[in-house]
């Protein structure tokens, strides 16, 4: 058995797509407090159990150095390692300072060096196993690239053997056009006897043996560039389309739409009034504009981001988008809700930060299959 530690958790969707595959949950950690009561409020809704050593509200700091929360997670990971129990850390730290479209100050932004911080917690507390996963941008961006692999370099000094991989939230059947670098790390003693010299003196972990995409739904081309994707139509208040041929169904919009109901789950009224008419001009399909962007009902949508005046407009509604139905674009189970009380802003904050439901649980599932194999 497997039990991780999140870091970054927000409301919990990385989290829950490893509870999902099996994994159980020995604590979390969010610094915001409404992104931390919603883990709470989700969490209880579903009838999921809770962390089996609580939750953490602070910054993730405190756990380096002679941080406030140093003892108790030396002591919560020694119990359960004593326990033969494998530990992971999983985490995505806040990505604006690596993102194109952010701020891309890198890792001497104010939530660029978190990066550093959460590395330096892997380093200090040696979990069994842990997930970094973070914006393409810090993967292909030259200067941001420096910087992580000096992360890798770091990690694998301290024992732990890598692989890394940037994928496609859309190939594990999430409806989003989303890339993300995944690294993954195992401290050394746990896999070296099912690795060849070259691996070995490389610290890295074979794509035989770990193997990323074999719980992807889809590859990435046949995803995102299926012939039959609708360009754009004239916005048409409430006016019914028919599905084109030719499409995967299940990659549209209007698909979870209707499959997670979103007309009638509790944060369907949960939306943001548009200040001006201008936006009805927008066509259905066009998402070329840096702030107005009217998702197609029969097609993906780009990159669920609701910050920095990026606004995502219903297909057919005269509105933006709900909470609900932004929450079924991540890929989230129908029955996951936000609480009532949160702030618009704190829900389409949380949203737009989380990992989609559907990738997590692949991950979850890819990393699981690789524990079968080394055990």
């Amino acid at each position: 058995m497997a039990r991780i530690f999140s870091f970054f958790t927000g409301s919990g969707f990385l989290d829950l797509g490893f509870e999902k595959a099996g994994f159980q949950t020995a604590a979390v950690n969010e610094f915001h407090g409404p992104f931390l009561n919603a883990y709470k409020h989700s969490r209880k809704v579903m009838s999921l159990p809770e962390p089996q050593f609580g939750h953490y509200h602070c910054s993730v700091e405190e756990f380096i150095g002679d941080g406030e929360h140093v003892e108790s997670l030396i002591e919560q990971v020694a119990q359960l390692q004593s326990e033969r129990e494998m530990v992971g850390f999983i985490g995505g730290p806040p990505c604006p300072d690596f993102s194109v479209g952010g701020k891309n100050k890198g890792h001497k932004g104010e939530n660029g060096r978190l990066s550093r911080t959460y590395i330096d917690a892997i380093i200090q507390h040696q979990p069994d196993f842990f997930l970094f996963e973070n914006v393409k941008g810090l993967w292909r961006t030259k200067r941001h690239r420096e910087f992580y692999e000096q992360l890798k370099s770091d990690l694998r000094d301290a024992g732990y053997i890598l692989t890394d991989h940037l994928v496609n939230c859309i190939q594990y059947g999430a409806p989003q056009d989303r890339d993300r670098i995944l690294m993954f790390g195992i401290k050394k003693e746990h896999v070296a006897s099912q690795l060849d010299a070259s691996s070995l003196e490389a610290m890295a972990i074979p794509e035989e043996l770990f193997a990323w995409e074999s719980r992807m739904l889809f590859r990435r081309d046949e995803a995102l560039k299926v012939p039959a994707w609708p360009a754009t139509a004239p916005f048409n208040e409430d006016v019914a389309s028919v599905m084109p041929e030719g499409l995967v169904d299940s990659l549209t919009i209007e698909y979870w739409f209707e499959k997670n109901d979103v007309l009638n789950h509790p944060n369907t009224d949960a939306f943001f009034t548009p200040k001006s008419d201008k936006f009805q001009l927008v066509e259905e399909g066009d998402t070329s504009k840096k702030s107005f962007k009217r998702l197609h009902r029969w097609r993906y949508s780009p990159t669920a981001a609701y910050g920095n005046n990026e606004v995502h407009l219903h297909p057919y509604k005269a509105r933006r988008l709900s909470a609900a139905e932004a929450l079924a674009i991540q890929s989230l189970p129908k029955e996951f809700e936000l609480p009532a009380a949160m702030t618009l802003s704190d829900k389409f904050k949380t949203i737009g930060n989380g990992v989609p439901y559907l990738a997590a649980f692949g991950i979850a599932k890819t990393i699981k299959d690789f524990m079968h194999k080394i055990q």
